[in-house]
């Protein structure tokens, strides 16, 4: 985990907080949820509102999660828009609170230069216990208060407002207008500053839940599908008329599901050359296997020669595995034909042949299933999958962890919109990104 954190690939880019008013806000948030105050003059947090170093001093990693439900958000700043979310039981929290950020801008604007907003992304479960829970789950609605109610104070301003053009002699009423005038101090002219939030309930579109070991839910216009363990509570038995359940480890039914509803980009020379995605896969390849063979290599002494006369000494072993021999042929064939016939395929390699349609708006949520089909490419799954990356990590030797975080801070980290346009076709301007 250090040299996670010394190279930022876990709780990167995150905001601090570290002046007293803020910190003071932070904590009134944290009162608000009936919880305890922290003790810290200085920490960082993620979109939502998020601390890791808050998380540590309470011993709570859900504290803005509870029940994995109902998350939790704390707003300081509209400069989290632009922060990633580094812990979610949902993987669209962040493309929620992009949402919430954008429909409701000038009121975030407006608010947080004296206050802070903070609530929870309501839903129609307080707790998941089977599939059924989850499926219960259509859309989600923001449940927003201010720190120093800032909203009441702006609510109960306006009634006054409104009573003083309305009811007669209102205005000779000292007390009322002592209070307007208290009252616009804080708030500042209501009539210029919107302080009340124009769009809290937000449709709840595919996602990945980590309940039961990880559940995908796709939403098409008559069908919902769903990719989980077959062992999940409810699985072929919640709503069987309108839900269509895929085993995990049926590669070849996940393949036609999502080839057939256009979220697959199928294997083309017109994005398959210029993306290098296979020469990627063919390098992760060899790479798991040095690592297999002897986890005490030193692979940071690895280049292209080193790598070839490891491949030549262990032929048995890369024919045995299959993954590189299979992964050339493609590279030759796409050159030659300009594409590759994937029912000619065995279902279980056909998930390194591809990616994410890039303009279905699934695109993330369908690499980080395919990264998950494809689990030895280690810079796809940390780039879509962070859970599944930290999961696979903590199982890595010094050395390959040592290999991985180098490899990672030298490719994706140098310049992540261009990694990830190259690769995978994803624009800058969506917003898991």
């Amino acid at each position: 985990m250090k040299l996670l954190l010394e190279a930022e690939l876990i709780y990167g880019r995150l905001l601090p907080i570290d002046e007293p008013h803020l910190v003071e806000r932070y904590n009134k948030a944290l009162d608000g949820f009936g919880m305890r105050r922290t003790q810290l003059s200085r920490f960082r947090i993620d979109m939502t509102g998020f601390s890791p170093e808050i998380a540590d001093e309470l011993g709570d990693r859900d504290y803005l999660d509870p029940n994995r439900v109902n998350r939790r958000f704390i707003i300081m700043t509209p400069e989290q828009v632009n922060l990633p979310v580094v812990h979610t039981s949902f993987s669209n929290t962040a493309a929620l609170m992009h949402e919430f950020f954008s429909a409701n801008a000038r009121a975030i604007n407006a608010i947080t230069i004296r206050d802070a907003l903070y609530g929870e992304i309501e839903d129609s479960v307080s707790v998941v216990n089977d599939i059924d829970d989850l499926l219960s789950i259509n859309e989600v609605r923001f449940k927003v208060l201010s720190a120093e109610d800032m909203l009441g104070k702006a609510a109960e301003l306006r009634g006054l407002i409104d009573r003083l053009k309305t009811v007669p002699n209102a205005w000779s009423d000292d007390a009322m207008l002592n209070r307007m005038v208290d009252l616009a101090k804080q708030t500042g002219d209501i009539r210029q500053n919107a302080l009340v939030p124009d769009q809290l309930v937000f449709r709840h579109d595919a996602y990945w839940a980590n309940h039961f070991g990880g559940v995908y839910v796709f939403l098409d216009d008559k069908t919902t599908t769903v990719i989980c363990d077959p062992t999940v509570p409810g699985f072929r038995r919640s709503r069987p008329w309108q839900v269509s359940y895929i085993a995990l480890d049926d590669h070849k039914r996940i393949f036609d599901f999502l080839a057939s509803t256009g979220r697959l980009e199928l294997p083309r020379a017109s994005w398959v050359e210029p993306s290098g995605l296979f020469q990627h896969r063919a390098d992760m390849t060899i790479v798991n296997l040095v690592n297999q063979a002897d986890p005490t290599t030193d692979l940071e002494k690895m280049d292209r020669i080193w790598l070839q006369t490891w491949m030549h000494r262990n032929a048995g072993l890369v024919a045995r595995d299959g993954t590189y021999p299979f992964l050339q042929e493609a590279i030759r064939t796409v050159a030659a034909t300009g594409e590759i016939k994937i029912a000619d395929v065995a279902p279980e390699r056909r998930f390194m042949l591809v990616r994410a349609a890039p303009a279905h708006p699934d695109q993330w949520l369908v690499n980080r299933l395919i990264s998950q089909m494809v689990p030895y490419d280690f810079v796809s799954r940390f780039v879509f999958d962070k859970q599944g990356f930290y999961t696979a990590y903590d199982q890595y030797s010094e050395k390959f962890r040592a290999y991985v975080v180098a490899t990672l801070t030298r490719t994706y980290l140098q310049d992540k919109a261009a990694f990830r346009r190259k690769l995978y076709g994803i624009r800058e301007d969506d917003p898991y990104a």
